[in-house]
């Protein structure tokens, strides 16, 4: 499955730790900002802290601000 920009919608590498292109991203947040997201995403991803879901099914103990589970 083909991975894309949340913004542009341009084609993305599988192995990015962003859903975004970098033109977007420093667009978004700036050059300072953007460098920093990418850089504390990837130590994440080298430290297995990073979760790749967007579905919620998945995440069993997520629960809601009042505390109740989802």
């Amino acid at each position: 499955m083909s991975r894309k920009c949340l913004y542009c919608q341009c084609e993305l590498s599988e192995d990015s730790v962003i859903d975004f292109c970098e033109k977007c991203g420093k667009n978004v947040w700036g050059d300072k900002m953007f460098s920093t997201i990418v850089a504390n995403m990837e130590r994440a991803r080298d430290n297995d802290d990073l979760c790749r879901t967007n579905n919620f099914s998945e995440v069993s103990d997520f629960n809601r601000f009042d505390g109740q589970k989802l």
